[in-house]
């Protein structure tokens, strides 16, 4: 059993119905597909590869040998109890943000991840109209959506990580099991050193490396904005004793501010009172929630994400009820 691989290419040509409906299979069924003849050019794809392998090299080996994950586990197996490492990841990482500081060391890293970064932030747009489509939803709904209304507020973040050798990866995880808390990421993963699994079925399968594919998944925003209709799916990162597995993870999010619901052309009556089965939440309050429950079970976080909306709106009438008993409006 495999994720669904799907040429992007044919969307423009006489199979685009074909391929709307695979990437709805995907969607639907699955969570995580991939694409093959994306867009983005091979030169740029191998240049990303080229900088991201130099900067861990030069700018990042040396750390991870004195990092927490590597003195825990030499200490593990010191002891010889058998134990397995549950609360840290065999990872190496960092964000790429508009607004953060980027590795400065490594010729042609900020110029590459740049033309890169806009090029998948080109391609989360496109993915999210086919979305709108197979949705039935207003072209441009889910961007929209995520941006808070007009203008361009969305989170656009990528997350390049290294997952060196490990010398006992029975004993730690590579990264522990989890959803997305976002909305559309897409994976640039390495095409020889296999490692990433999603949960299908209630097995682990391999996302099978694919030269140049872009992985795509869908968060738990979009599950929330398509009412379930969508999935975000657990996955995980086995930890490996070949090979440093390189992933580089572009989400595009709502913004903080962004309120996230789902759309009502597809609220489905559940009973006379109830007519969604997902809440609305503010996304800032749901990521306070996710940073402390990324690898719990995601119902829990959407109830949690709940309170803290109805808590900022106690808040905020507490304000205005006493602003105009100062001020002696009505």
């Amino acid at each position: 059993m495999a994720i669904p691989v799907i040429d992007f290419s044919k969307l423009s040509g006489e199979e685009r119905a074909k391929t709307m409906a695979q990437i709805a299979n995907g969607c639907e069924e699955w969570g995580f597909f991939q694409f093959v003849n994306h867009g983005i050019p091979e030169e740029l794809l191998e240049r990303v590869k080229k900088v991201a392998s130099q900067c861990y090299r030069m700018e990042r080996e040396e750390s991870f040998k004195e990092s927490t994950p590597v003195q825990l586990l030499d200490e593990l197996v010191e002891k010889k109890s058998g134990d397995k490492l549950e609360n840290v990841d065999w990872e190496d990482v960092f964000l790429l943000s508009d607004d953060n500081e980027w590795p400065s060391k490594t010729p042609g890293f900020k110029e590459t991840m740049a033309e890169y970064r806009a090029e998948l932030k080109k391609l989360a747009e496109k993915v999210m109209e086919v979305m709108d489509e197979n949705l039935g939803l207003p072209k441009g709904y889910i961007k929209k959506a995520f941006n808070g209304g007009e203008g361009d507020n969305a989170f656009f973040g990528t997350k390049v990580s290294h997952y060196p050798p490990c010398p006992h990866p029975e004993m730690v995880n590579g990264l522990r099991a989890h959803t997305d808390a976002g909305g559309v990421i897409l994976l640039f993963q390495d095409d020889k050193v296999k490692g990433l699994q999603i949960l299908k079925d209630g097995q682990w399968i391999d996302v099978q490396p694919i030269h140049n594919s872009i992985v795509i998944n869908t968060g738990d925003q979009i599950e929330v904005l398509s009412n379930g209709r969508y999935k975000s799916v657990w996955h995980r990162v086995l930890a490996m004793p070949d090979g440093n597995r390189r992933s580089i993870a572009s989400f595009y999010n709502p913004s903080v501010k962004a309120i996230i619901a789902p759309a009502p052309e597809l609220m489905e009556t559940v009973n006379k009172e109830v007519n969604q089965a997902y809440p609305e939440i503010v996304f800032g309050d749901y990521m306070s929630v996710y940073a402390e429950q990324k690898f719990l079970p995601k119902e829990p976080r959407f109830q949690a994400a709940v309170r803290a909306l109805v808590i900022h709106i106690l808040h905020q009438t507490e304000l205005l009820d006493f602003e105009m008993k100062v001020t002696g409006r009505k």
